[in-house]
């Protein structure tokens, strides 16, 4: 299965890293059209662990895909990559409502 990220929601706490403040992801499922919303835990274990795939496209028609990292402290995220570089396309996502 392969989902569209479209939506975020930050928790407003302070963060070693940016993509860590994620809370929740809102996507919608190729194929099917069928929207959802995770947390940043749920996705990242989904993608790690379930083989799951994500991605977010952005104004141009660009497509960067999610991959799952950690902190130097441990804390588990999920962060675009494109042409083999980390970016911040999820940060640049309207918050869900």
């Amino acid at each position: 299965m392969t989902v569209r990220i479209t939506c975020i929601n930050k928790d407003g706490g302070n963060h070693e890293n940016p993509n860590a403040a994620i809370s929740h992801l809102g996507w919608t499922e190729d194929g099917t059209g069928k929207a959802g919303k995770s947390t940043r835990l749920e996705m990242y274990d989904w993608i790690k662990h379930q083989n799951g795939k994500a991605y977010v496209r952005d104004a141009s028609g660009n497509t960067a895909w999610v991959g799952t990292a950690e902190t130097a402290g441990g804390t588990k995220y999920v962060r675009t990559y494109r042409d083999n570089t980390w970016t911040d396309n999820l940060l640049a996502l309207m918050e869900c409502r």
